[in-house]
């Protein structure tokens, strides 16, 4: 089959079903996805991008726009191309993309292939972004004038469409480039235990009995959480079944004056700084008072508790700063980005605990970094600067 013209995408079923057919022939498929999210709980799904290399050759190959508000097409296809266990999926930061396909279906695409993850494993550093990695792999420049365009309006005009396919069609190169990479490297398996994540469905579940631990606040009083508990729930089920964000319903800031004030009537209630006129006297103000009648009514053993780390020790702190300089030395060495590796609590966590529950004490990343972050901590090694940069001192 050939490449389907950037000008038009795909708005037929026989038409989509045929090019998936011809897509799921191929080792891998580069997927990328255009939505929109501002004015709904869910996001909108406008435009799906997918390609194929040709015989092998990156810079060519099946691509097309899949207009996903087109009436009347089925996207079925797609989907059971997307869960097909032979064909690799290629994204570039693809958290969102996933979370939308699960959201449809309710699988996970799998296997998957970050190349976002993938290019922090070959030294490209910390969340590199799409235009980078263009730029320093495939040796081109995106047109970035169609960034911020409204994919929902249709018809989308070829301009849009051609920035659209080219997402799938430098990833094509920058792919294979990554992949080269990790096998030279012998560093594959560790993108595919940074895959597990993005993989499991529980990773975009969205449970409304846990949205109270999004929210920042300074209280952490149990009787404050439990109303804030049961109020951000309220908040939640009721943003997802009118499929708008959670402040058209109700702002952060005046949730949080609710759960700190707590109040039974709707004289209490109307006092609450922020809210909407009318809104104490409205079905919401019921709402809010019903939800936090249930966290007040909730025994003590039943309310929910922050668990607080204890601050770290003034005298650990120059330990601390000792394996950030380790962690970006050996970083920098075997040239994978640091963040992947370990971040500043993780660091804390070492230093205070030999046994400490982090990554960075696991699997590859202790390999890495982990052991000789020990061996530090314990004087069996030392810092010093050479002509290199920094280098380490065996100790007796």
């Amino acid at each position: 089959m050939s490449a389907a013209s950037p000008d038009h995408p795909i708005a037929d079923s026989d038409e989509l079903a045929d090019f998936c057919a011809d897509l799921r022939r191929h080792a891998y498929v580069c997927v990328d996805t255009e939505f929109i999210r501002d004015k709904t709980y869910w996001p909108q799904l406008c435009l799906i991008q997918l390609s194929a290399a040709a015989d092998g050759d990156p810079d060519d190959g099946p691509a097309a726009c899949v207009d996903v508000l087109a009436e009347g097409l089925d996207l079925q296809p797609v989907y059971d191309l997307l869960a097909d266990e032979r064909v690799l999926k290629v994204f570039h930061a693809a958290r969102q993309d996933l979370e939308i396909f699960f959201i449809r279906t309710g699988r996970v695409p799998a296997p998957i292939f970050d190349t976002q993850v993938a290019a922090m494993v070959c030294g490209y550093g910390d969340q590199v972004g799409y235009e980078a990695l263009v730029r320093k792999i495939c040796r081109s420049e995106l047109d970035k004038s169609s960034r911020f365009t409204d994919w929902a309006a249709r018809p989308l005009e070829a301009k849009q469409l051609r920035y659209a396919q080219a997402d799938v069609t430098h990833l094509r190169r920058i792919y294979e480039s990554l992949a080269g990479q990790l096998e030279k490297s012998g560093r594959a398996d560790w993108l595919t235990e940074e895959m597990g994540v993005l993989t499991n469905p529980e990773t975009y579940r969205t449970d409304p009995d846990e949205a109270w631990r999004r929210l920042k606040h300074r209280n952490a009083k149990p009787r404050m959480l439990a109303v804030l508990k049961e109020v951000a729930a309220w908040r939640e089920r009721e943003a997802q079944s009118r499929d708008v964000p959670r402040n058209r319903i109700l702002r952060d800031d005046s949730l949080l004056d609710v759960a700190a004030s707590a109040p039974t009537d709707g004289k209490a209630l109307k006092r609450i700084r922020g809210l909407p006129g009318g809104f104490a006297d409205g079905k919401f103000g019921a709402a809010v008072l019903a939800a936090v009648e249930r966290g007040l009514a909730l025994p003590k053993e039943a309310r929910p508790v922050v668990e607080r780390s204890e601050p770290l020790p003034s005298t650990l702190q120059p330990l601390v700063d000792l394996l950030k300089v380790l962690l970006k030395a050996n970083a920098a060495q075997a040239g994978v980005a640091s963040r992947l590796v370990a971040n500043a609590d993780d660091l804390e966590r070492i230093a205070a605990d030999d046994a400490a529950d982090v990554p960075a004490l696991k699997g590859w990343r202790r390999k890495l970094f982990g052991d000789q972050a020990l061996a530090l901590k314990h004087g069996q090694i030392a810092l010093t600067a050479g002509p290199d940069g920094v280098e380490l001192i065996q100790r007796d």
